[in-house]
């Protein structure tokens, strides 16, 4: 009799900070369906990070195991399809019998059925990102317990990505003051950065003026998710898969809420960017509890197939994190290079006590070519010490262009970094800020032209 594989349940949510979920020690109560579910029999990764942003070399390096040297993509608007030296998650798996089915927008490469939803805006009044999923996904998760062959089931959640929709009883259910208040002016500088002010226009309510109510819609919108996730959650037991499912939850980057200048998005390499979650339950593993060592998206699919006793044959930039809960210990990563080609080019290198961050051309924020930040004294990087520690500088980049020289003659060809000169879709480089500050938009002008006199009102001038 044929070896029956554990089915994969795999929640890969869009732009979910683990610093702002309740399981991670986030002072709000954001995840609790989430946090209970894993914190009976599932094992927590407490140190994850996604080192190229944004979304889609993050899910590349999610579903391929591999870095971004090997899936050749850096960038957002990444040029070409992934490239066919590497085999995706679906691909493996089909191997061993294995059905896949993608929920969400665009594809993942190999899945058997995609099944897109309304994961921008709702297609019916009141209905939400995670509901609409969720119309998609019940139905399928039907349909596959239905089948004899294992399953994959990879969806996508939006929620936490802008804009931040909300409804009540979310919408306050962590913010209680005045979003109008004309005395606030943090959101001032919001509505001043002229790139994505016409887009906040079309979803900020009008007249809006607190940041902190923005921020609170983005807890809600995850809130709102993990209660629409304890729905599938709950479907999974109903359906009596518990016990051979392995259920994932993992995101492909972080979000910047307010923090450094970036804001409401998720382009940059700070922490806020990095740092996502990682947890999983299998209860046929039989480990449960938390790991402190340092992880990459990379490490997640090496990880999966050991769950499933899969062995595929590949050489894996990634490593198999089971290793590290079943006390076999892993090699640990402790420094690792990190890449943003969103809105910014940048690269750099982090260890456990320092952040190097490296413009690769000017950026739109007008930020200086080179950041430091000590990770131990300024864990939120806000202290550029750059001129203050050169030696520091120099051995992090002699670090980071090591590590860059033994990738590139590993996969044979040069740094996608230094080949995405279109990344921003310009056609090349900037050669200055105010080109960039000038170049980039993203929004409706027309939509938010109706929008603009709340600017004066609020101290903003055009």
């Amino acid at each position: 009799m044929a070896k029956k594989y554990p089915n994969i349940l795999f929640f890969g949510i869009d732009s979910l900070r683990s610093d702002h979920m309740s399981l991670y020690g986030y002072h709000r109560l954001t995840t609790p369906h989430i946090d209970r579910y894993i914190e009976d029999g599932g094992v927590t990764f407490d140190n994850m990070f996604s080192p190229s942003i944004p979304t889609t070399p993050g899910y590349a390096s999610m579903v391929t195991g591999m870095d971004c040297f090997a899936t050749d993509c850096v960038a957002l608007r990444h040029q070409g399809g992934l490239t066919e030296a590497v085999r995706t998650m679906p691909e493996i798996l089909r191997d061993y019998g294995y059905t896949s089915t993608y929920i969400g927008g665009h594809s993942c490469r190999g899945c058997d059925k995609v099944i897109t939803y309304a994961d921008w805006d709702a297609s019916e009044p009141g209905v939400l990102k995670a509901e609409a999923l969720n119309k998609a996904a019940i139905p399928e998760l039907e349909r596959l317990a239905a089948q004899d062959q294992p399953w994959l089931l990879f969806m996508r959640h939006m929620d936490p990505h802008s804009p931040y929709y909300t409804k009540e009883p979310f919408t306050r259910l962590f913010y209680q003051g005045d979003e109008f208040d004309p005395n606030n002016k943090s959101l001032a500088p919001v509505y001043a950065f002229k790139p994505f002010r016409d887009y906040f226009l079309t979803w900020f309510p009008e007249g809006c003026t607190d940041a902190e109510y923005i921020i609170a819609q983005y807890d809600a919108s995850v809130a709102y998710m993990d209660m629409c996730i304890a729905q599938l959650l709950e479907k999974l037991r109903e359906l009596g898969l518990e016990e051979d499912t392995i259920v994932v939850f993992t995101s492909d980057h972080g979000e910047t809420l307010y923090d450094h200048d970036c804001y409401f998005d998720h382009h940059s390499i700070y922490d806020c960017v990095l740092n996502v979650p990682f947890m999983f339950k299998y209860p046929k593993f039989g480990y449960e509890g938390h790991v402190a060592d340092i992880t990459q998206v990379k490490d997640i699919l090496p990880t999966i197939l050991s769950l499933c006793g899969i062995d595929a044959g590949i050489k894996f930039d990634g490593r198999d994190m089971t290793k590290a809960i079943t006390g076999e210990g892993v090699e640990q990563e402790s420094e690792f290079y990190i890449t943003e080609a969103t809105w910014m080019r940048k690269h750099g290198w982090r260890t456990p006590e320092w952040k190097l961050m490296v413009a690769l051309e000017p950026d739109f924020h007008f930020k200086p070519e080179i950041e430091l930040y000590n990770l131990i004294n300024d864990p939120e990087e806000l202290h550029n010490l750059a001129d203050e520690e050169p030696e520091v500088v120099a051995f992090l980049r002699a670090r980071m262009e090591a590590h860059i020289a033994k990738r590139e003659a590993e996969v044979g060809h040069a740094n996608p970094m230094y080949t995405n000169l279109n990344w921003s879709g310009f056609g090349r480089p900037f050669v200055s800020s105010e080109e960039a500050y000038n170049t980039l938009h993203i929004g409706d002008p027309a939509a938010a032209q109706k929008l603009q006199s709340k600017l004066k009102e609020m101290g903003v001038e055009e």
